[in-house]
């Protein structure tokens, strides 16, 4: 028997498709990857080849981001596998034991930190990776223009920052990042290298082979701050006690430029990194 299971997007049918004649084992059996089948929807996994019958899932339903943290300078889990990630070109963490960080920032907007966070970045020689939306781009080309000149890359992040997971159809979420593309060639003269975050980490198993299909690679993080609050800002002690006992070899850290805090501590940050023997790498690394 073969059984394929196949969840598709609101409004359209579900269909079960089996060839073979039924018997009381293959019964017991078709119930038993039923229940299998359903069991793996849930997390989003695929399994294949139980006995002589093979299940293939394709899970559309939204996840949002997550990790948990073990010891101290251990990589955190995330709630897809690397391994799982890997099969459509996506990243949290990279698959290296070697010290090397990702730094990387969303920006929706500006409100007058990112040329601090360039100063620091461009003092320590860190490359480093803006996740922007239209909306920035269009009102500060200027800050956009200095994040090339000054070997940054600026990374896609969609034209109008909308929960992508909630986009099944292939047109809807090509146009929310091809308008971001032409909108960055207007400003730079430069094609926009193809790395994708999901605005705040919403996504789906769709949403992933939908970027991989556009040619991006989609980066999440493995390790972040509650620092978007901007009239709640933290503390400089309370972002070192997160970023610092918890940075990690191939970790792609994810700040946001919005933060005054960020801002104020960048320059020390860095240096504190390197201190604990740490390099910063480009996320162009990771496709090597």
């Amino acid at each position: 028997m073969k059984l394929i299971w196949t969840r598709v997007p609101k409004g359209k049918s579900r269909r079960k498709k089996q060839s073979g004649g039924w018997n009381g084992k293959r019964l017991k059996r078709g119930a038993y990857l039923l229940a299998v089948s359903v069991l793996a929807l849930l997390v989003g996994t695929q399994l294949w080849g139980i006995g002589e019958s093979v299940v293939t899932i394709v899970a559309y339903h939204p996840q949002n981001w997550g990790l948990s943290f073990g010891a101290e300078g251990e990589k955190p889990r995330g709630n897809a596998e690397a391994e799982f990630l890997a099969q459509y070109n996506s990243y949290y963490v990279a698959p290296t034991d070697e010290k090397v960080i990702y730094l990387t920032f969303d920006a929706g907007y500006e409100n007058g930190n990112t040329e601090k966070i360039l100063d620091a970045l461009k003092k320590h020689n860190a490359p480093a990776t803006f996740f922007l939306v239209g909306h920035y781009i269009e009102s500060s080309p200027d800050l956009v223009k200095r994040m090339v000149a000054e070997g940054h890359i600026v990374g896609n992040h969609t034209m109008h920052h909308p929960n992508m997971s909630k986009i099944g159809e292939m047109e809807k979420f090509k146009k929310e990042i091809t308008d971001l593309e032409a909108l960055y060639q207007e400003c730079t003269g430069q094609e926009m290298k193809k790395f994708y975050r999901p605005p705040e980490g919403k996504f789906s198993e769709s949403n992933l082979k939908q970027a991989q299909q556009l040619g991006y690679t989609t980066c999440f993080w493995s390790l972040a701050y509650a620092d978007w609050y901007e009239e709640k800002q933290p503390t400089p002690e309370e972002a070192y006690a997160k970023l610092l006992p918890r940075i990690h070899p191939g970790a792609i850290v994810l700040l946001h430029s919005t933060s005054s805090t960020n801002a104020e501590i960048m320059d020390d940050l860095l240096t504190k990194w390197e201190e604990m023997g740490y390099t910063f790498g480009s996320l162009e690394d990771l496709n090597k």
